[in-house]
């Protein structure tokens, strides 16, 4: 590592200078087989991210988020609030996978998976690069005054910025408030300005991020960069310089012995500072900045082809490889977070599995307690709940007794037919009356009871609750 105030680089941030203002980060456009595989990758997510949301299922959008409306398709299977300990179990599951990631790979996510990353490198950055030119064009149309060439680059860049920034917001909304609105909305813009004003906010969010924050986001912003600190150790695999076998570093000359001299491979070219998106120096070792991108590894291999040394003096390693040439990835730590996400994929893929199309759920009426009726009988009134899960209909639903079977339920409710049995339309929520009778010296006190809800002779869903007697 440098050993010039190889420490200095930590009381600052590469996006401020010495006067406390904003410093640009005008990065070079990168090349070579990370950054083709990244691009690859990144094309994937986005026609994913794109056509997810106009992609439907039995009718149903694929993926759905409604959460005003409180509607969710998850690969074109409804989930409803009932359902939300699936969802907060997932929510869960995401965090220890990733958690378990940033221990053993560090900060991959960020530099291959994160939508900021995505969107910023690989869209924004592109646009900016076809506008602009590289790093070179970029900082002298930065010194430039505001002449006819700026205003006309600068102008074209920012109106696309803001296309695209539209086009992103477009695509949320089809997320969260259904695809079938923003078609209609497209088709019909003038009608509605309230969501005009709210579509430009959003618009403008997302332009402010990409055409002025930037990279900000993962420097300032992300919580995970923090996050990252905490979770790695010296087994972490992360983008590292070899500074075993880089240093010392030096600029290489014609016949020069370098060997002789006590120099490393580093000829201190500073490729790997240039095309850096965050503006750090990856020899300087693990900095909260750094997201992993392997800009500055395509930037090194590239000098080490050129000056005829092998590749590898910045890649993906660990702090025990680089100083002792190994690398112990299950650590007790690993292994624990592993056995931890194993044992919640478990319980979610037995929830999921056993989630019923359609649920039922019986509560007592608050303030009722028993009826005794002419004919002897007991009776108790409850509120009945049914939610139809799957993105079909029902006709001819009953509720039963499975335990005990000697009394009568009497279903009532609007459109509930209580000879025919109930109707339920695809992904419907219906709430009923429903009456138990059972015989007067059947029950003392209270007793728990439990109901089925029945399509035919099959049973889709039971639920327990309480039948409440007078105590003799």
């Amino acid at each position: 590592m440098n050993t010039n105030n190889q420490e200095s680089f930590r009381d600052h941030i590469g996006t401020i200078n010495e006067e406390g203002l904003r410093n640009w980060i005008h990065p070079k456009k990168p090349h070579g087989r990370f950054y083709t595989r990244r691009t690859i990758l990144s094309i994937i997510l986005l026609t994913l991210f794109i056509i997810g949301p106009f992609i439907k299922v039995n009718g149903e959008q694929f993926m759905l988020f409604d959460i005003l409306g409180r509607r969710f398709h998850i690969f074109g299977k409804p989930f409803f609030p009932q359902d939300f300990y699936l969802l907060a179990l997932a929510a869960v599951i995401a965090l220890i996978f990733l958690v378990l990631f940033t221990v053993v790979y560090g900060r991959i996510f960020c530099g291959w998976l994160c939508p900021q990353t995505i969107f910023m490198e690989m869209l924004f950055r592109k646009i900016e690069y076809f506008f602009e030119g590289d790093r070179p064009k970029q900082i002298k149309l930065d010194r430039m005054p505001w002449n006819a060439e700026k205003i006309r680059k600068r102008g074209l860049k920012w109106v696309v910025f803001y296309l695209v920034s539209l086009g992103i917001t477009s695509v949320m909304l089809a997320y969260v408030a259904g695809s079938d609105y923003v078609i209609n909305f497209w088709k019909h813009p003038f009608v509605d300005v309230k969501a005009w004003i709210i579509y430009l906010a959003f618009t403008t969010v997302f332009y402010f991020v990409f055409a002025w924050f930037r990279e900000q986001v993962c420097i300032i912003a992300c919580p995970y960069g923090r996050l990252q600190g905490v979770l790695t150790d010296e087994n972490t695999i992360m983008v590292a310089y070899d500074y075993k076998r880089g240093e010392k570093r030096g600029p290489m000359r014609k016949g020069q012995d370098r060997e002789a001299l006590g120099l490393g491979d580093c000829i201190d070219c500073k490729q790997c500072v240039l095309v850096c998106p965050t503006g750090i120096d990856i020899r300087n070792g693990t900095q909260l900045e750094c997201i992993n991108c392997t800009a500055c590894m395509d930037a090194c291999d590239a000098t080490m082809d050129a000056i005829g040394k092998p590749r590898g003096l910045i890649r993906y390693a660990s702090k025990v490889s680089i100083e002792e040439g190994h690398s112990k990835i299950f650590t007790p730590r690993v292994k624990f977070y592993t056995v931890v996400l194993v044992a919640l994929l478990s319980a979610f893929i037995y929830l999921f599995a056993n989630r019923p199309d359609v649920q039922l759920k019986v509560l007592r009426t608050r303030g009722q307690v028993f009826t005794e009726l002419p004919n002897g009988k007991i009776q108790n009134m409850y509120q009945a709940t049914i939610v139809n899960k799957s993105t079909h209909a029902y006709k001819g639903l009953k509720i039963n007794l499975i335990d005990p079977k000697d009394g009568k339920v009497t279903v009532s409710g609007s459109n509930s037919g209580t000879g025919s049995g109930l109707n339920l339309k695809k992904e419907e929520i219906k709430q009923v009356i429903i009456f138990i009778d059972f015989p007067k010296n059947k029950f003392h006190g209270k007793h728990k009871i439990k109901l089925g809800i029945y399509d035919k002779n099959k049973l889709l869903d039971s639920y327990k609750t309480v039948f409440i007697a007078p105590v003799r």
